[in-house]
């Protein structure tokens, strides 16, 4: 190989729902970089020819997603490379899509408290792969039954959270049918032994009964009581001092005129 091209460092793997890329450093100055993929029982594949980034997105090449793979990260002069010398590269970490890919946030298609169940309806993360009819693959179509949901819910302005599992897309769980609820939902792969948790979904909250203490608390309430006790007793002292005023004119107008 040659010599004198630097090699690449701090090769990464980046992962979610299957979409991955490799990145490493440093950006290329008068040479390119060529990134192969070697699996343990696939053929070597090349991916972002004579590129001057020094990310690429190799996805594609890793549809067999339980294969174990690494990436070679060749350091190439602007010409390529010829059949008689082998350029210098680096060697990624092994790869496994199955293991180490993370899984996405889930959706939340649907939610709806009554009285004291409280339902929930979401959709899987889709991945990049594609059916034969170019729909997408769901991460449940490639983890099937080692996938499965965790549901955390907990009453509105309260700490204490309470979790329930499906493998179905619903959740419905009893619930306080005096209070609000808030949840988030995320994705659970039990059969490893890292990165098993997946990413929260965004975290939703229902409204059946919400008032205004539920909302802003016991000191809204004390601020409006103050504030309708000092309307009320305006309004009491206005009452009086016309009252007055009246009684007062109805008495001038009484009185004879002067020099009558």
């Amino acid at each position: 190989g040659n010599p004198e091209l630097p090699t690449a460092v701090n090769i990464t793997w980046s992962s979610i729902n299957f979409k991955t890329i490799l990145q490493w450093q440093p950006k290329p100055s008068g040479y390119l970089y060529t990134v192969e993929i070697h699996g343990q029982t696939t053929d070597t594949k090349k991916k972002c020819i004579l590129a001057a980034e020094t990310e690429c997105d190799v996805t594609d090449v890793l549809r067999n997603v339980k294969e174990t793979y690494t990436a070679h990260v060749l350091s190439v002069t602007s010409s390529g490379t010829d059949n008689f010398e082998e350029p210098p590269f680096a060697v990624s970490e092994k790869f496994t899509p199955y293991s180490r890919t993370v899984l996405g946030k889930p959706e939340i298609q649907n939610y709806m408290q009554k009285g004291s169940k409280l339902s929930v309806v979401f959709q899987d993360p889709l991945t990049p792969y594609t059916f034969p009819n170019g729909s997408f693959q769901s991460v449940r179509d490639i983890f099937q039954d080692d996938l499965e949901y965790k549901l955390y819910y907990w009453k509105d302005q309260s700490s204490g959270k309470k979790a329930a599992t499906t493998k179905s897309h619903t959740f419905e769980v009893s619930v306080d049918s005096t209070k609000n609820y808030c949840f988030y939902i995320q994705g659970v792969i039990p059969s490893r032994r890292e990165n098993h948790i997946g990413q929260e979904s965004m975290v939703l909250c229902t409204s059946i009964g919400r008032t205004i203490l539920d909302e802003y608390g016991a000191e809204v309430f004390i601020i409006a009581a103050v504030i309708a006790i000092a309307i009320i007793t305006l309004a009491i002292v206005l009452s009086v001092i016309l009252c007055k005023r009246k009684k007062a004119k109805a008495a001038r107008e009484k009185e004879p005129l002067n020099g009558v």
